[in-house]
């Protein structure tokens, strides 16, 4: 039995969170009633009657519950951190939101299966800016281009993904009917187009405040050029003649003290916390400058039989499922990336869904909290955690999280990470900087589940660190820092 209690006792900080967020990430005035009024442990979305347009109404109806949602999830994070009076004592209400927009989200995409079976339309994934959509045409008996998603049949069971058949095709049902799709567009690039501009006008506006309070600082009277504009060095020198800017991921570079960390790495189902579920988990300890720590195994077993455990320990893997009408759905693209076909870990096939397991985040919050985590890009690992483990947020919130991240020290560090035409800022995936720091061989690629990709990252760290160490560079350069480094938060006034 999944106790969903928590999901109804969520609503009853929405007046802590109404005092302190009246307004959306899209300046909307948020309609706390609404969110009040939402069934969050049942469902926000239905399956209707399969007509046409019952079909069209509800997916239309779906996709504006989503961006209502979508944009009250996209502010809290803000107005969370940002609340040092702490008015909002808890983020559990935030989690709720995300918890019931994923099942959302696999309503709208069973929906959008549902018209294909009733040749109502065609769907196709497409990158549009910074997200992919599912777009929308006419039905004209072409077979659909799409294999990010499985099939899905009438009956609810799940198709033969590498069979290449779409669902429009494998359907018995025939409906000639004709519906509106202009109404039923997904409008999410749209939305996050918009937002970033908002965005980027609001920094401009700061830096021409900042400029202008620059120059009227007095001390310009009396200095040639006047004060100094925001701004700074780089964190270090790179390869020869390339000196990377100073970039907002530099607050994750690690320090020179810095020694047990934990390493980790999530495999999703795609890349939104508010839409997707985790489905790995793979983490492992290993100390950067002390001795590894005695009694522990000394070998483990990895995927890939080249991996040697070497400094690493306390190695865990994870694997967690997702809801049946997911599972019934497929994942191709998630299936050739990590090697995870969703269609076998359904809950009712016995996996326990991550959002659904407080025991398990409950235990992955305790090793977060024990000492710095260490992710490649772990923004996106942070941003996960924030919707997915209860109390990580306010850990986070009150500076009992450290966070490392790899990817700056490639960019900044590494002086095989230099800019090309492809790679502007260089080369920093993972695979790349592994190799570059000699923690994979350059005949194997990145493996993409959680427990190898951590420890390819703690190897490379390691040797990275080692290497910086001996050249007086990185954390022993110039504008190296002492201590462990790393992001972390605590109460500001």
């Amino acid at each position: 039995m999944i106790d969903r209690t928590w999901l109804d006792a969520a609503k009853g900080d929405i007046p802590q969170w109404a005092a302190s967020m009246p307004k959306d990430a899209d300046g909307t005035t948020i309609d706390w009633d609404w969110v009040r009024s939402l069934d969050l442990a049942h469902g926000v979305g239905a399956i209707p009657e399969s007509t046409p347009q019952s079909i069209h109404d509800a997916l239309k109806a779906d996709y504006a519950t989503r961006e209502r949602l979508e944009s009250i999830i996209a502010q809290c994070n803000s107005a969370f951190m940002t609340d040092f009076d702490r008015l909002i004592g808890s983020y559990r209400l935030p989690c709720a939101l995300a918890y019931a927009n994923r099942r959302l989200n696999d309503n709208i995409n069973t929906l959008l299966h549902l018209g294909e079976q009733q040749h109502l339309w065609v769907v196709s994934r497409e990158r549009r800016g910074r997200t992919t959509v599912a777009v929308l045409r006419p039905y004209s008996g072409s077979r659909p281009s799409n294999d990010d998603q499985g099939m899905l049949n009438l009956s609810g069971e799940a198709g033969d993904a590498s069979a290449g058949n779409t669902a429009a095709e494998n359907s018995d049902v025939k409906f000639p009917t004709t519906v509106a799709l202009d109404d039923i567009q997904d409008r999410t690039t749209a939305i996050l187009d918009a937002r970033a501009e908002r965005r980027k006008a609001q920094r401009f506006q700061k830096r021409a405040g900042d400029a202008a309070m620059a120059r009227a600082n007095l001390s310009g009277a009396t200095s040639p050029g006047g004060a100094a504009l925001p701004g700074g060095t780089a964190a270090s020198g790179n390869a020869a003649g390339h000196h990377p800017k100073p970039d907002w991921r530099d607050a994750y570079l690690p320090g020179r003290d810095v020694d047990a960390v934990m390493g980790i790495d999530i495999e999703t189902t795609g890349i939104d916390p508010a839409r997707d579920y985790i489905i790995d988990v793979g983490f492992e300890f290993m100390n950067m400058a002390s001795p590894r720590p005695a009694g522990e195994p000394e070998t483990y077993a990895y995927e890939q039989g080249y991996y040697a455990a070497g400094d690493a320990y306390g190695q865990s893997r994870l694997a967690f499922g997702v809801p049946p009408e997911n599972a019934a759905l497929g994942n191709a693209l998630i299936a050739r990336l990590t090697g995870i076909d969703v269609r076998g870990r359904s809950s009712e096939a016995g996996y326990r869904l991550f959002d659904e397991w407080p025991q398990a985040q409950a235990g992955l919050l305790a090793r977060l909290t024990q000492q710095p985590y260490v992710a490649h890009n772990a923004t996106f690992e942070h941003s996960w955690f924030m919707l997915n483990v209860a109390g990580y947020a306010e850990s986070y919130r009150a500076g009992h999280i450290t966070i490392i991240d790899t990817l700056p020290m490639s960019r900044q560090w590494d002086p095989g990470a230099v800019p090309t035409n492809e790679h502007p800022y260089g080369d920093n995936t993972l695979d790349a900087y592994a190799k570059r720091q000699g923690a994979l061989d350059s005949a194997h690629n990145e493996r993409h589940l959680g427990l190898e990709d951590s420890h390819i990252m703690l190897v490379a760290m390691k040797h990275h660190l080692a290497a910086l160490k001996a050249q007086g560079k990185g954390p022993w350069g110039p504008a190296g820092r002492a201590g462990v480094g790393g992001k972390s938060c605590g109460r500001k006034r």
